[in-house]
Order: structure tokens, then C-alpha cells, then sequence
């Protein structure tokens, strides 16, 4: 009886199957991803922010992000981290404004304690943004 020769190879085209099919599932269900919005406080008259301004958005749930530039895509942050980007910022342009953004579900305490962090942090121009618009009152 003749000895049978081990196979030392991996059939790798199940993997490469699953692979692609996993693929395709992403390539589907990305774009149906939306991204969260922030319901910003209405105002009668308001100026518009600095066009150089760093914002950071306080959403309802009490996440944060921050965006260097009103064009860029803000970056999720936890607080500690966040106040050290923000003090980098600082630190490099110490005239750097930044702009709080914060859904009008938030609670007012959530905003004052970012608000009191990055004045602690050596932010001397903080500003809240709202949206033009008849006041809510």
C-alpha cells in the first residue's frame, strides 16, 4: 500500500468568495449610512462666524467633534482629547477661534462645561454658533 503525500496548500477561493460578498455589502450599505446632524438654537440677527474658526459640535447624546476649518470633516473626540487638540491648535495660533456648536437638546450644562474646559485650555475667542431663523421663545 502506497503512502498518501500530505497537501501542504490552502484553498484560499472560499475565503476570496466571502471576501467579496462582503464587498459588495459594504459597497451597498454606505452610502445609506447618514451621518448625524446637529439641530442648531434659532436667532433673529446674528453675524456669521469666523471663516478660520475651529468648531466643535456637542451633539444630543453628549458626543463631541471637532473641525479645524468650517470645510473640514470633524473628527469625534472624547473630551480630555479634544481640549488637548484644541491646545494645540492654541498653542501654535494663539488667536485661533473656536466656535461651539451644540444641538438645542442638549443640556445647558453639558455646553458650559466645554465652554469652561477650553477657557481653561487657553482659549481667549470662544463663540456659540446658532442658525438664523425666528427665536424659539
Amino acid at each position: 500500500m502506497r503512502q498518501r503525500r500530505l497537501m501542504n496548500q490552502i484553498n484560499v477561493v472560499p475565503y476570496i468568495d466571502v471576501m467579496l460578498v462582503l464587498l459588495v455589502i459594504f459597497m451597498v450599505t454606505a452610502p445609506m449610512i447618514q451621518s448625524g446632524s446637529v439641530n442648531l438654537p434659532s436667532v433673529d440677527k446674528v453675524p456669521a462666524p469666523p471663516t478660520d474658526a475651529m468648531i466643535v459640535t456637542v451633539k444630543p447624546q453628549g458626543e463631541l467633534s471637532l473641525s479645524q476649518t468650517s470645510q473640514a470633516q470633524p473628527k469625534s473626540y472624547n473630551r480630555r482629547d479634544l481640549i488637548g487638540a484644541v491646545q494645540d491648535a492654541v498653542s501654535a495660533n494663539p488667536g485661533q477661534p473656536v466656535v461651539i456648536a451644540a444641538d438645542k437638546d442638549v443640556k445647558y450644562e453639558l455646553v458650559m462645561d466645554v465652554l469652561n474646559d477650553l477657557r481653561n485650555a487657553g482659549v481667549n475667542k470662544v463663540g456659540l454658533q446658532t442658525q438664523i431663523g425666528k427665536s424659539s421663545r
